[in-house]
């Protein structure tokens, strides 16, 4: 279970946001604290895998408590969730090492999908032993800095983790279920995702006709991962 810490001012908000995460699968709420002082001594109690993180707090701000936990060498991750929308405040939060950063207002849906996509990545990373380039740029996101802009609710993770499953099925390809399931996806999301593939060219569907009832949708990577 990822162990996550909720710290919010706004009691309505911290009590929604406290319920999406109680509600995902693979998650467990461990505490809710709605100041700074408070949320670094929940971080060094509760010790958890996550933290989603307001930036205006009463006694000090959200990006000082990060500060804070990197400088003690607190390993959690961090979503901020915020209405702050300067750029230095997203500058402060990026040299901290944010996971992400979620302006207020959004869709409950876009918490959803960040938690998702921050299992995801967990899972990525306990999946593998040694690190090469690709690796290397899938969980750094370092292609999403060289790429365009991705549609709102797409996530360059995502896409690097989809994208991977993909061109490892080869011809056979992939339904959505099915790439959910190595992805560590829901299949909305899936297949959310691989339409998007398939919009910028790089994957194409196709229709497999069973014995009875609606052809089933499989998508395949147009440039699948070259065999040793």
């Amino acid at each position: 279970m990822i162990r996550v810490l909720v710290v919010d001012d706004d009691f309505m908000v911290a009590r929604l946001h406290s319920s999406v995460v109680a509600k995902q699968p693979g998650f467990e709420l461990v505490a809710v604290v709605n100041n700074g002082t408070a949320a670094l001594a929940a971080a060094q109690s509760h010790r958890p895998d996550l933290i989603l993180l307001d930036v205006y707090l009463p006694d000090i701000t959200g990006l000082e408590v990060l500060g804070r936990l990197r400088a003690q060498g607190h390993p959690v991750d961090v979503i901020v969730i915020s209405a702050a929308r300067d750029v230095e405040s997203l500058r402060t939060a990026m040299r901290g090492g944010v996971f992400q950063y979620l302006v207020k207002p959004f869709a409950i849906g876009d918490l959803r999908d960040r938690l998702e996509e921050y299992a995801a990545h967990r899972r990525r990373v306990g999946s593998i032993d040694e690190v090469g380039q690709a690796e290397a740029d899938q969980l750094f996101r370092g292609s999403a800095a060289r790429a365009a802009p991705l549609p709102k609710g797409i996530s360059a993770t995502t896409v690097a983790l989809v994208t991977t499953a993909l061109r490892a099925a080869g011809d056979e390809g992939l339904s959505a279920t099915e790439c959910g399931e190595q992805a560590g996806l829901s299949r909305s999301s899936a297949r959310r995702y691989l339409e998007h593939l398939v919009e910028v060219g790089e994957a194409e569907v196709r229709h497999r006709y069973g014995s009875a009832g609606r052809p089933e949708r499989r998508y395949r990577a147009t440039q699948p991962t070259p065999q040793p």
